[in-house]
């Protein structure tokens, strides 16, 4: 089997208490913040945007959360390692014009599909040479397309509502201009905070909260196999977590001084995307922010306990789904918008560098422009035609690039 075991013995609770410490837990609970802020916004402005209930919500919001976070618990605990496993937000990006013609039943059908290729790529140990068969700067280029609109519904939001969306903009400004500043209080937390306190003064927010809206009663699903999701989401959605975010994931920790695992994080992938997928909740990855943010500081062999802090944080959000589900929902749309614009700027900024900065520019051009018009082909999203018109593209002018590719693999 080429999953690969563990170099360290797991950690008895003796160890787990002496690894322990205030800046691991602190480091754990800004990148349990990051995933329960911006990316929550992101989930909710393409599940508004594609017509689903705010049971639906609450019901990917908690397989996010709880089956990630233990996914996180499990392996932070027998890799030692800080292994944070959340949803991938390109996916999530990617649904959304997908469930403007399937129907959600379809699109977890997809979700499901997608796990197994994930499952029987971590088996089989062919991760390295799947993440490798489509060039990075196309890819981007699709990312990149599907993004736009966060940065757009930005804008519309400083427009549309300044009040709300100005405050959260300049206090992010701020907060990243000063780093100093910014590592006290991060930048999309002061953002959050700034925005709930402008949204609280505008007199708008008005939940109604219940007993019954608290705690987590996920719905289940059952899947519906449609030949026209299948082509349209597994492939991207594959690519955008072993890839994009996969990708992002394995270099972060690597930078950091650890080996993760490749194989066994690709089938932890698939099984908990497989599992997310009945509760409604789009594909698991290894992410990238907030794995970053447990090994910013602190002692290497110890990081692995700001990845148990941030498993524990998110089991205990998805339980209560519900409440933050309708809270969130409360809000102004310009809220929403100004905080998954935000979370998303730093992401569609690398995506443009990793398009354009190098190899296959044309082919990840083509890719942006076709997946930007959102428009469908065959009853099939614009991405998925992105990725293909940019690889033509690119084996047909850029053959040198693939052959430099090639060069540097062999």
């Amino acid at each position: 089997m080429p999953i690969e075991p563990p170099t360290l013995p797991a950690p008895r609770w003796a160890a787990l208490r002496r690894d322990f410490g205030t800046v691991y837990a602190v480091n754990g609970f800004i990148g349990f913040l990051f995933a329960a802020t911006g990316p929550v916004a992101v989930i909710l402005s393409v599940g508004l945007h594609g017509g689903l209930s705010e049971s639906d919500l609450a019901s990917w919001i908690f397989g996010a959360f709880f089956i990630n976070g233990l996914i996180t618990l499990l392996f932070s605990w027998r890799y030692r390692q800080p292994l944070a496993f959340f949803w991938t937000i390109p996916g999530t990006v990617l649904v959304g014009p997908a469930l403007g013609h399937l129907s959600f039943a379809e699109v977890i059908g997809a979700f499901v599909a997608t796990g197994v290729l994930m499952l029987l790529l971590g088996l089989s140990g062919w991760v390295r040479r799947a993440m490798a068969a489509v060039p990075m700067p196309i890819v981007m280029g699709m990312v990149a397309g599907v993004f736009l609109r966060f940065g757009t519904d930005l804008v519309r939001a400083l427009h549309d509502d300044a009040a709300i969306a100005a405050p959260m903009v300049a206090s992010y400004l701020l907060l990243s201009a000063w780093p100093r500043l910014g590592r006290r209080l991060p930048p999309m937390l002061g953002a959050l905070l700034v925005g709930a306190l402008a949204v609280a003064l505008s007199g708008h927010f008005a939940p109604q909260l219940s007993a019954s809206a608290v705690l987590a009663r996920p719905n289940l699903y059952l899947p519906v196999w449609s030949l026209q999701a299948m082509v349209e989401l597994v492939l991207p959605l594959a690519i955008t977590v072993l890839v994009v975010q996969n990708g992002q994931g394995f270099a972060v920790l690597q930078a950091a001084g650890h080996a993760a695992p490749m194989n066994a994080v690709t089938l932890a992938c698939g099984a908990g995307s497989m599992l997310g997928a009945f509760v409604g909740t789009v594909s698991t990855c290894l992410t990238g922010p907030t794995n970053a943010i447990i090994t910013a500081s602190g002692e290497r062999p110890r990081h692995y306990t700001g990845g148990i802090v941030v498993g524990a944080l998110a089991v205990v959000f998805g339980l209560l789904s519900p409440l933050f589900t309708r809270l969130m929902l409360a809000t102004p749309a310009a809220f929403i918008a100004a905080l998954a614009g935000l979370a998303m700027l730093r992401v569609l900024q690398t995506a443009f560098v990793a398009s354009f900065a190098g190899r296959f520019s044309l082919g990840a051009l083509v890719a942006f422009l076709v997946t930007v018009t959102d428009l469908t082909l065959l009853n099939i999203g614009a991405a998925f035609w992105g990725l293909v018109a940019g690889v033509i593209v690119s084996l047909l002018l850029e053959r040198g690039d693939f052959a430099a590719l090639r060069a540097a693999d062999a």
